[in-house]
């Protein structure tokens, strides 16, 4: 019995140094990024939902659109960042094979490395029809703060001249 848990344990054990997680999408895209002057990004939940809901739909429609849930600005709006970016693809079974297509494409390209981004999210979702997989990627800057409404600076109303009695007025002065 114990040299049957042994060996289990030993079967458990990594190969040669190999880890048994894969890089997440924002490690593989930070490192691209890293290698062409731009920042780390980080994996973020609206962005991440954002993508889902875009992958989903694609998948639904089996359609690639980036407008197959509205324009992009309205989508993204929720995101509350002054600069974003969104990449789709279909057809690939894993985010390695899309990221390489991506980085490939010129457009696609420039979107992984829009200045000052520092969050993204990543979803795939499968056609039950053509059973494609749909992959979306949202890339954006820090969230911004939402401009605070200034005070309207209260000017006292313009003063209404006096009411004065004349006798007689004389280039404009009362006596």
């Amino acid at each position: 019995m114990t040299s049957r848990l042994a060996i289990l344990l030993l079967l458990a054990l990594p190969v040669s140094g190999v880890t048994a997680a894969a890089a997440s999408p924002a490690q593989l895209i930070s490192d691209f990024r890293l290698k062409h002057g731009e920042g780390r990004v980080t994996m973020d939940a609206t962005l991440n939902g954002i993508a889902k809901d875009q992958a989903k739909a694609m998948a639904a429609k089996d359609t690639l659109d980036h407008d197959v849930l509205g324009s992009f600005t309205s989508r993204i709006a929720r995101a509350n960042a002054g600069r974003a970016a969104e990449n789709i693809a279909y057809g690939y079974d894993s985010f390695e094979k899309t990221l390489a297509q991506w980085i490939a494409s010129s457009g696609h390209r420039r979107n992984l490395l829009l200045s000052k981004a520092s969050r993204v999210g990543v979803a795939s979702a499968t056609s039950a029809t053509t059973h494609r997989t749909y992959w979306a990627m949202e890339i954006a800057g820090d969230y911004e703060k939402r401009p605070t409404v200034a005070s309207k600076e209260t000017r006292p109303a313009p003063r209404k001249p006096a009411v004065q009695s004349c006798r007689v007025r004389i280039l404009s002065v009362c006596f």
